[in-house]
This record gives C-alpha cells, sequence and structure tokens, in this order.
C-alpha cells in the first residue's frame, strides 16, 4: 500500500515545479488547449511587428491624409541587362499601399476629404516626398495624398492602368528639337526653361473638393495641348514615354 503522506509530499513538489514554469513562460505567449476543443484567437501567441528595429503591438496607422506605402525594390540592373552598383543603383519613388488614414477636413466648413488610394493600389510620388520608416521588415514611405502624382493597378505602372488624382493633370510633353536660321539643331533641354512645357492632355483628375463638398472639374479634357508653367511639371516615366503631373492651376493656356 502507497503511504497517503508520500502521496501528498508528491503532489505538492508537481504544483510547486508546475507553478515555477508558469512563471517562466510571459503570459502574452502562453496558450492551454482546452481539452475536446481548440484554442481561441486570444489564446494563440501573435507575433509582433517591428518599426525602426522596435517591437510593437498592433498596424501601423497612418492618420489624417497620410498614406503607408510598402516602396518598389531597388533596381540593380537595366532593362538592358547591365549590372548596377552603388550609387548607381535606381531608387523608384513608387510602391503599394498598404494602409490609409481617415483623410484631413477642410479648415472651414469641417467636411472631411475622402483619401484618393486604397490599400493594394499602387503609387507614383514625389522624388523629396515622405518619410522612410523600417517597418514589418520592409522599407515603406509615409506620404500625404498630395505627394501622389500617378495611382495605378496591377504589378507594374503603364498608362492604360494608371490614374491621376485630385486636380492633377497628366500630360505627354513635346519634345521637339528646333533648328536655327543657320541649320543648327537645338535640343529641347537646351531652349530656354531646359525642359519642355507644352503637352498633349492624356489623363485628367477628377477634380478638387469644394468648402461645401462639390468636386470642382478641371478645365481641360484629354486630347487638348496645354501650355504649363516651366518647371511646373512632375516628370513620370511611363513604358519608356516622357510624362508630366501638373496641377490644374498651373496650366497657363490649352489650344
Amino acid at each position: 500500500m502507497h503511504c497517503p503522506r508520500k502521496l501528498n509530499a508528491t503532489a505538492k513538489s508537481i504544483s510547486i515545479v508546475v507553478a515555477a514554469i508558469s512563471l517562466l513562460i510571459p503570459a502574452s505567449r502562453a496558450f492551454v488547449v482546452v481539452p475536446g476543443g481548440s484554442a481561441s484567437a486570444n489564446d494563440v501567441p501573435r507575433l509582433g511587428v517591428k518599426l525602426e528595429g522596435r517591437e510593437i503591438e498592433g498596424a501601423l496607422t497612418p492618420t489624417n491624409n497620410f498614406v503607408l506605402v510598402r516602396k518598389a525594390a531597388v533596381l540593380d540592373k537595366t532593362d538592358g541587362g547591365i549590372l548596377l552598383t552603388g550609387s548607381a543603383k535606381i531608387k523608384k519613388t513608387e510602391g503599394t499601399v498598404v494602409s490609409v488614414g481617415p483623410g484631413r477636413t477642410h479648415p472651414e466648413s469641417g467636411l472631411l476629404f475622402p483619401m484618393p488610394v486604397s490599400p493594394g493600389e499602387g503609387v507614383v510620388y514625389g522624388k523629396y516626398d515622405g518619410t522612410e520608416v523600417d517597418y514589418d521588415g520592409d522599407v515603406h514611405t509615409l506620404i500625404r495624398d498630395d505627394d501622389i502624382l500617378v495611382k495605378f493597378s496591377g504589378d507594374r505602372l503603364t498608362l492604360d492602368a494608371s490614374d491621376v488624382v485630385g486636380d492633377n493633370v497628366l500630360v505627354r510633353v513635346e519634345d521637339n528639337e528646333d533648328e536655327t536660321a543657320s541649320g543648327l539643331v537645338i535640343a529641347a533641354t537646351a531652349r530656354k526653361g531646359g525642359k519642355p512645357s507644352t503637352g498633349v492632355v492624356v489623363k485628367v483628375g477628377p477634380g478638387k473638393m469644394a468648402s461645401n463638398g462639390q468636386i470642382m472639374t478641371v478645365d481641360v479634357h484629354v486630347g487638348d495641348m496645354v501650355k504649363f508653367r516651366d518647371f511646373a511639371g512632375n516628370e513620370v516615366d511611363i513604358e519608356g514615354g516622357e510624362y508630366a503631373v501638373v496641377k490644374m492651376t498651373d496650366i497657363l493656356a490649352k489650344f
């Protein structure tokens, strides 16, 4: 027969060992499977994500009119197969929208400006726009909705899959060469201003929202020729073509 005192002593020893083990396991990583059932969502351990090397709880959520974008990979090879190294590597100012803020409010009416992009869409933004962050193991950037030059669907930027936002206008710029009276050919980049400032409209944004919530449409249409301010357009390369994203307020005339 087993001695009751020895059984009680053994039971107490087991309880002490179990209690010690439970103290060593962090509560956030411990979970219990109920016999005959399954662990609930709250019981399963969650792996945190890291922001700038620091583990955070929950997802990084933009505020106001900010957009969180996962940056496109740096190009280390040209289309012709030439390998690029060091500073020669091409850092693309485009990426995929991860999440968006609620939008900004009009300072007078308090109306909320709707965000022009949704998670999953591709965007192109200005070279010097945004704040880079190391989030969830990838390089991201936080930009404002005003920084978005072009948005597009699919894996790559094409003219058919792209659109402009707000009161922006996408212009295919002219790059014609001029000839002097003596027959000397002058490239477009050598002319006054250094950059072409005329072209044909290929995409038009929906317009700008007024204080009463109405959308003020732009005054140009696809196919119009336009003249815009020198240096006003943001250059965008789409399928090897030269384009400029221009604010409607910077378009001087159409013809």
